[in-house]
């Protein structure tokens, strides 16, 4: 794989990973054949901040993590009114993270 795809790619799509999976990610898209670049260049990863914002809002209703895809912790919040609003709160700080390894997982389908 070219690296300057990859390291265009790896500037405009980092704020949707952890730091130290970035590397990680560059190592595997250059050792990965040219014929799943089309499919990386069609996957939509979630905004962290953006959900951190779905979750300030309306995290007590589970909005933002059946958003992420987690759609069992959703049902649970939702069930709970985000566990008393305690587990909205503990969320505040957990969902940022959260979306980063569900878009991790996601990129990981296509390039392992």
């Amino acid at each position: 794989m070219d690296s300057q795809k990859v390291d265009f790619f790896i500037i405009s799509t980092s704020k949707y990973f952890e730091s130290y999976h970035v590397p990680v990610i560059r190592e595997k898209m250059l050792a990965m054949d040219e014929s799943k670049w089309a499919l990386i260049q069609t996957l939509q990863f979630k905004d962290p901040i953006l959900i951190l914002v779905v979750s300030l809002i309306a995290g007590p209703l589970g909005i933002d993590r059946f958003i992420i895809g987690d759609t069992g912790l959703g049902v649970g919040k939702l069930l709970t009114c985000g566990g008393l609003g305690i587990w909205a709160f503990v969320d505040w700080f957990l969902i940022m993270g959260a979306t980063r390894q569900k878009n991790m997982e996601k990129l990981q389908q296509v390039i392992y």
